[in-house]
């Protein structure tokens, strides 16, 4: 007994080594340069490190705010920010595996799930990129580690964790809901998934009311943890957008952003006159938004764009990037693929559970990662749809498409019987 679990440990640890090689590999031999967004997050994490301004309330600042002071302590430079990335990577790849610990799978399976997840290219290459994704990730395995531990202040701790991811990406504060529906279909009971949820948000609302505050007196009105929602959601929902993704706000037809109101208003003011002209475009336009929304889902989940973000700068050969963008993509495709395949079918089944049309056990695991399936869909659904924006899920679809291949396989025995 004590040999195999000396095996067991041992094969973890050499995957998690095979995995930070490879991303030091990576890191090594690809410069990657930061560009655009990435570009922002890396300036101003080098101003907040020196005493700077920490942003002008436009976009979310919990990343560069985290990178600013690794930059403060390390001093800045892109290649520090690299290696910070690979240390995330690095914790990832342990929380996962507590996770996968912590629900029911023969040992074999999860071995199998944990090396695709650390071996998958997508956390490999992204370590080269200066962005939210990494240490959003991060953070969001560690919450779904303290979520299915029995630590019994775990959704305090979630709560914490919960408000700073909502520094990150401002959207993940609606995390509370989705604790909320995954402890109601398991417990049966309402009273105590409503309590649970209610603590995580009281306390990412405690969490994030000093920047909100910031913000408040920054801008002189009530303003959120950043003001580029209504940006996102104008330059993607117009009849002028056909591909689902970025456009220039002054391409839309008779933009906002030309007329002289926009022009002189504020930063909070504008983000709120450019969130009504995109919502009263989509009451108006419902048949264009729902195909703008399925090219968005398309772009999030099938579109390799993310390795294009990893080899920017970096000199590769033209051959090159186009062997490496065709490789990964596949390679992300049929798990994505397969993984959301799994995740439809378990929606479904929980549906004829909670309709009574059978007697169902539900996985609570699976439920989870079919809440937040539905829950990131939602999201870029009605905003934007970009590679990298599949990052976090990563997760969820190398478990998914694990089951979806054994679902298929056990149907196929029992069909040759």
């Amino acid at each position: 007994m004590k040999v195999d679990v000396i095996k067991r440990n041992k094969f973890y640890e050499i995957i998690m080594l095979i995995g930070l090689a490879c991303c030091i590999l990576w890191v090594t031999l690809v410069n990657t340069q930061p560009f655009s967004d990435f570009d922002y997050y890396y300036t101003l994490a080098i101003k907040i490190a020196n005493g700077g301004s920490w942003g002008d309330t436009y976009t979310s600042v919990g990343y560069p705010i985290v990178l600013g002071g690794i930059f403060r302590i390390f001093g800045a430079s892109i290649l520090v920010g690299k290696i910070f990335n690979i240390i995330l990577t690095f914790i990832s790849n342990i929380f996962f595996l507590s996770i996968l610990k912590k629900i029911q799978l023969k040992e074999r399976e999860r071995k199998i799930i944990f090396t695709l997840f650390v071996m998958i290219p997508n956390n490999i290459f992204f370590n080269s990129v200066l962005g939210t994704e990494i240490l959003f990730t991060t953070i969001l395995l560690g919450i779904t580690m303290l979520y299915f531990s029995k630590i019994k202040l775990r959704y305090l701790f979630i709560g914490i964790l919960t408000g700073i991811n909502t520094m990150i990406k401002p959207f993940f504060l609606v995390f509370f809901f989705a604790v909320f529906l995954v402890d109601l279909i398991i417990q049966k009971r309402i009273l105590r998934p409503i309590l649970n949820s209610l603590v995580i948000l009281a306390l990412s609302i405690l969490v994030i009311s000093p920047w909100i505050y910031r913000n408040t007196k920054l801008m002189g009105q009530y303003t959120y943890v950043s003001n580029n929602g209504g940006i996102v959601l104008y330059i993607n929902n117009n009849s002028q957008n056909k591909a689902g993704r970025w456009m220039a706000a002054n391409n839309v037809e008779n933009s906002v952003v030309k007329t002289k109101e926009y022009k002189t208003a504020n930063m909070t003011q504008k983000n709120t006159m450019l969130k009504n002209a995109a919502k009263e475009w989509i009451k108006d336009h419902p048949k264009q938004f729902a195909i703008l929304g399925f090219k968005r889902l398309f772009n999030t989940y099938f579109v390799g764009d993310d390795i294009v973000y990893s080899v920017h700068g970096a000199n590769l050969s033209k051959f090159m990037r186009i062997t490496i963008y065709l490789i990964t993509g596949i390679i992300k495709d049929v798990i994505f693929l397969f993984g959301i395949l799994y995740f439809l079918l378990y929606g479904v089944y929980i549906i004829l559970n909670l309709f009574h049309i059978r007697s169902l056990n539900i996985n609570r695991f699976d439920l989870y990662c079919v809440v937040l399936f539905c829950m990131f869909t939602s999201i870029y659904f009605v905003t934007e749809g970009q590679g990298r924006y599949s990052f976090p899920e990563i997760f969820m679809f190398v478990y998914g498409f694990y089951n979806f291949l054994k679902l298929i396989i056990c149907k196929c025995k029992e069909l040759s019987l």
